[in-house]
């Protein structure tokens, strides 16, 4: 991909009658920097650099569109791979156990997050990150959109990642999931116990042919899974983790709960009386199913009470 970008730089460059030297002038970088791009050699250019070398050369954003695909390049194999793939899933259900999934993070939560990693070389590659995390959720919002499941361990709730103010806004946008039919978010309360994927987290992809795939991370890593026998397993454990969370109304409660700072004085039912008023919600709607319920899971799975 950066091979490709600096191709069409050099190709715009050309037929815009300029040289290295008077482009590089233009978007206020020296001309081996603008070499080193056509050449697909040395530092990837930044987004910043992109957004200048678009209208520099009257690009109509192409520059820009192609960027992502080349930061991406900087990522682990097993990495690049899973964003492709979820790109391109139509059901994603993630387990997560220390934050917010990415493609629910507001921007400032994003940034709390990603300021946090190692490789992390920058404020200027910091935003980098920010603006690619925030550019993968705009699939959310297109007719192609996946069906989205997420089961939150209670730590996520409880974590003030970036402070309470910024963490408070998160919660405000899990708890406006609610309206979305595509989006359904559970809570893993801490009273389960022990479980299968205590540590990190776990995502479960549905391709559009029906295949699967499983991909793992902890802090430092991640492991993309694309065995069929092992992807079943997978699946069957995160299918665990979601029978064994609040069902999505009792969900909502308590991360609302959490926002308003009440989650002190807030008791998470047991699980027998989870089930009488699981019960009494279904009784409520005329009997029909929870919000949620059955929806986007392959082969006949459903979650448990």
């Amino acid at each position: 991909m950066a091979a490709l970008f600096g191709a069409r730089v050099r190709r715009l460059r050309t037929a815009a009658g300029l040289t290295q030297a008077e482009l590089g002038d233009r978007t206020h970088v020296v001309s081996t920097r603008i070499t080193q791009i056509e050449r697909a050699s040395g530092a990837k250019p930044t987004l910043e650099l992109a957004r200048a070398l678009d209208a520099a050369l009257g690009a109509d954003d192409l520059l820009v569109e192609l960027w992502p695909y080349v930061y991406r390049e900087a990522f682990p194999d097993w990495s690049r791979k899973f964003m492709e793939f979820a790109e391109r899933a139509v059901v994603i259900r993630e387990y997560a156990a220390h934050v917010v999934p990415g493609l629910l993070q507001t921007e400032d939560y994003a940034r709390a997050v990603l300021r946090t990693g190692r490789t992390l070389g920058s404020e200027e590659q910091l935003e980098e990150r920010v603006a690619l995390r925030m550019g993968r959720q705009e699939r959310l919002g297109t007719s192609d959109r996946p069906e989205l499941w997420v089961v939150l361990d209670e730590a996520v709730l409880r974590r003030p990642v970036g402070g309470h103010a910024v963490m408070r806004e998160q919660l405000a946008r899990l708890v406006a999931t609610s309206t979305e039919r595509h989006i359904t978010v559970q809570v893993l309360p801490f009273d389960q116990g022990e479980h299968e994927v205590m540590g990190g987290s776990l995502t479960v992809l549905t391709m559009p042919d029906s295949s699967e795939i499983a991909y793992t991370e902890g802090a430092h890593y991640g492991q993309l899974i694309e065995d069929p026998d092992e992807v079943r397993s997978f699946a069957l454990t995160y299918d665990r983790l979601r029978a064994a969370a609040l069902p999505p109304l009792m969900s909502l409660d308590m991360i609302r709960s959490v926002m308003e700072d009440n989650h002190r004085g807030a008791k998470v039912p047991s699980r027998s009386e989870r089930r009488r008023l699981a019960q009494e919600q279904l009784q409520q709607s005329g009997g029909r199913q929870l919000r949620g319920s059955g929806r986007g899971i392959p082969r006949g799975r459903r979650p448990g009470p």
